[in-house]
């Protein structure tokens, strides 16, 4: 099993130099890491700011991410079914009577985007439309193959 990325959490006071000094890493390789954060002056409280670099492989257990491709409306897939069962696991649901299905909907899109929120993303980035760092970090499990 592949270790995942460390998170911290941001607290008053801090600033992203703060964080870097305090986790030993140059501030150019937190702004590289946390592409979501499009003014390094401009962090919340209670933001996550990853502090480690990111596994390149998916975590033992995790569906591979399946592409941007794959989440269009004609795409019914088991790995969408799951995919919403974990959204709503992290309390990003969008679903009536928090009930997925195999079809991309847009209570899918929806749900996708309160889960980027969640993580820090906003903009376009934060569209719904599941991305490969957002995807890793949901944890979606594989699928029998």
């Amino acid at each position: 099993m592949t270790s995942t990325s460390e998170f911290y959490v941001v607290r008053e006071g801090d600033t992203l130099s703060k964080i870097a000094a305090k986790f030993h890493v140059p501030l150019a390789q937190i702004e590289e890491w946390n592409p979501q954060i499009k003014n390094p002056n401009i962090i919340q409280v209670g933001q996550q700011v990853r502090v480690s670099a990111p596994s390149q492989e998916p975590v033992d257990g995790d569906e591979p991410f399946p592409g941007k491709d794959f989440f269009q409306p004609s795409v019914s897939s088991p790995i969408i079914e799951v995919m919403g069962w974990r959204l709503i696991e992290e309390g990003c649901s969008a679903y009536p009577d928090d009930e997925p299905d195999f079809q991309w909907s847009q209570e899918d899109r929806e749900s996708y985007a309160l889960w980027q929120r969640k993580l820090g993303f906003g903009g376009s980035d934060a569209d719904g439309t599941p991305g490969p760092e957002s995807w890793k970090r949901l944890h979606v499990p594989a699928l029998s193959r």
